[in-house]
């Protein structure tokens, strides 16, 4: 009999390599061919072919995230959490055998229900919605980038806004990058509703996101923006996922995900969108845009303030598009200061975004300060939709910090008189000679930006507040800087060798920055010494035994006395214990006071409470020291390698019986 297993803990390191590592030995105890598929934060290894998926009686997936099952449509699955797979792997096996086992068809389960037994911890709805900011942000990126690099080379000041001539190569690029910025919003509609539904939904959500970007099916000049992008995209999902639920004959099953749900699903979403979501879109654009003309004669200041709020609100949506046709109409009547003033405000999210990311590490993971460089440069060149991503994940802190800012900014604009003799906004109309007054119009943009810069600075929660547990298994990560944890911007398909890691770090003291020769980690031994091991531990509390342990770091010169790498311990263990259970735990941490990579291994025959899993006390305790900077993941490594071999019962009692650090420095050499 040959069975497939698949395993997958949400951060990919523990617990994924500890349940395949107990199923492969299951396996080899009942005689079952076994082959093990892990899905861990170094990627994908040991990867089914088609031919193991034909010849294979039976599959087990073994996670807590979500795992894509189209492969294994009409075998025998199985699905539980990452924890059977550690705990009952026997029993899962067995139950393979006697056939005790349904056969999945492709509508069985939603995405909501792929994460077994155990569901994350995370507000589904906010998952929801970033899967689908995730997918959009690489639009949104190639649009802007593009359409600033044409308009940079190519554009030209003309009474109608900054143009591209048609026979130009910069035309072209443009068109390419407006190609990509028309997939922006049906994208992030789409994968909302994949996330809510699986496959079935992502078509109807697709379908449903044009329909918000493009006003015309609904008497509108201007879309819904990716406002009306989410929501499409969570009535998709959710419309999707309703129609999955019905009871249908076993003749229909097959068709339904393919046919069914996508078809009524779609005409479900587009009806409701045009008719009852849209039609207000439209009278609303028309209403805004009476209102503004009736306001020319008022106060000045008010209508800046409703330009700058306006323009920020939706970003290239509907009420954004208001404004920016208000003022494109006031140039065609000689009035440039109404455009100056937009010109300010759209600039003012992306810059501010942008500057905001860079310059707050706290606030933002490391993959949203990578997206924040893209950000500010979209906004040197007046492309509003560059903040977009930001505002889509964290709408209640963003919208109104910016809105705040390009008030201010529009506001500076208007009584600095600033105007603008082309249709568009952002630096690039000052380079290119379009602005009167280019000092206050510089001055109007930094001010905006620094309103916003502050405001969402003091708005947002900081990232190690929303931190998720590593090794004890959680919520998805979005980083961990006080841990080794695994942030969101490990990439699954990164070029890590499967056998060994490399970690390059720069190690930050007073103020100094001091580069650590990269070690290569093939096995446990090439960072621990028998100076890092204490068979002895003579603390009988966690916090003891982390002393202990950081004391021996420090005399071996691999950590300062001085700093914070116990802080960093603890704020991890307040997490989630890094008890993982079986009498071990593994205590981790990155911090400035690690001066290279280092375990160290002790034994306290006793055991202490670590807050385990299963209970059990620590006996085996591994504690991992790496430098904050850390230029590659080698820490993945050494937690990967230790899952799967700590789960060999003889391996573990032969720890406990080691007498000299010599045995037991041979013992971990085995670890790789």
């Amino acid at each position: 009999m040959k069975i497939l297993a698949i395993t997958s803990c949400p951060n990919g390191i523990a617990h994924t390599y500890m349940a395949a590592e107990n199923l492969q030995k299951a396996g080899a105890k009942l005689g079952v061919e076994m082959k093990v598929e892990t899905q861990g934060s170094i990627g994908v290894e040991n990867q089914f072919t088609e031919q193991d998926i034909r010849e294979a009686d039976g599959i087990i997936i073994a996670a807590d995230k979500t795992v894509v099952k189209d492969r294994f449509v009409g075998k025998k699955l199985l699905v539980v959490g990452v924890q059977d797979g550690i705990r009952r792997p026997e029993e899962l096996i067995q139950r393979m055998m006697e056939g005790d086992v349904p056969v999945y068809q492709a509508q069985s389960k939603s995405a909501e229900a792929m994460t077994g037994e155990n569901k994350p911890k995370q507000n589904p709805i906010y998952r929801h919605l970033m899967n689908g900011v995730s997918y959009m942000v690489p639009f949104i990126v190639i649009g802007g980038l593009l359409i600033a690099i044409a308009l940079t080379m190519g554009g030209v000041k003309t009474p109608g806004g900054l143009v591209i001539p048609e026979d130009s190569i910069w035309k072209t690029i443009e068109s390419i990058g407006a190609a990509a910025f028309t997939f922006m919003v049906p994208i992030l509609a789409g994968f909302i509703a994949m996330s809510i539904a699986d496959r079935p939904g992502l078509a109807p959500g697709m379908v449903g996101g044009f329909i918000a970007a493009n006003g015309s099916f609904y008497g509108s000049e201007a879309g819904a923006g990716f406002i009306g992008g989410i929501i499409a995209g969570f009535l998709a999902g959710y419309v999707a996922l309703a129609i999955k639920r019905i009871k249908v004959p076993r003749s229909l099953q097959p068709i339904m995900p393919i046919i069914v749900i996508p078809v009524l699903a779609s005409l479900v979403v587009g009806l409701i969108f045009v008719f009852v979501i849209g039609a207000p879109v439209a009278d609303l654009f028309e209403a805004l845009t009476v209102w503004l003309a009736g306001m020319q004669g008022t106060s000045s200041i008010l209508l800046a303030l409703i330009l700058g709020a306006m323009i920020s609100f939706d970003m290239g949506g509907p009420v954004n598009k208001v404004a920016f046709l208000f003022g494109s109409a006031m140039i065609g009547e000689g009035n440039y200061e109404i455009m100056g003033q937009i010109a300010v405000a759209i600039c003012v999210p992306p810059i501010a975004m942008g500057l905001a990311a860079m310059m707050n590490k706290r606030k933002f993971t490391p993959a949203e300060r990578e997206a924040g460089k893209a950000t500010f440069t979209m906004g040197l060149f007046g492309i509003t939709e560059g903040a977009i991503p930001f505002a889509a994940q964290d709408p209640l802190r963003v919208i109104p910090s910016i809105m705040v800012g390009s008030m201010t900014g529009s506001v500076i604009a208007m009584l600095g008189s600033v105007g603008d003799s082309v249709a568009h906004g952002g630096p690039i109309v000052a380079v290119l000679g379009a602005v009167d007054h280019v000092l206050m119009f510089f001055i109007a943009v930094i001010a905006g930006a620094a309103v916003s810069v502050i405001m969402v600075s003091l708005l947002k929660k900081d990232v190690a507040a929303v931190t998720p547990a590593v090794v004890g298994e959680g919520a998805e990560a979005i980083e961990d800087p006080a841990g080794v944890g695994e942030s969101s911007t490990v990439d699954a398909a990164a070029p890590m060798a499967a056998d060994s890691a490399e970690v390059d770090s720069t190690v930050i003291h007073n103020g100094t920055a001091t580069e650590v020769s990269a070690i290569r980690v093939e096995k446990l031994t090439d960072i621990v010494t028998p100076d890092l091991i204490n068979l002895n531990l003579v603390g009988t509390t966690q916090d003891a035994v982390i002393d202990e342990m950081i004391g021996i770091l420090e005399r071996n010169g691999a950590v300062r006395a001085d700093g914070d790498f116990k802080q960093a311990i603890l704020a991890r263990e307040q997490e989630s214990s890094t008890g993982i259970g079986m009498n071990i735990a593994i205590p981790h941490g990155k911090s400035d006071a690690v001066l290279k990579p280092s375990v160290v291994f002790g034994i306290q025959q006793e055991g202490v409470d670590w807050k385990s899993l299963d209970g059990s006390e620590a006996k085996l305790i591994f504690m991992i020291a790496v430098p904050r900077n850390s230029k590659q993941n080698a820490h993945l490594k050494v937690l990967q390698m230790l899952s799967r071999k700590l789960m060999d019962d003889e391996f573990r009692e032969a720890l406990l019986a080691v007498t000299t650090k010599e045995e037991a420095y041979q013992l971990l050499d085995q670890v790789h």
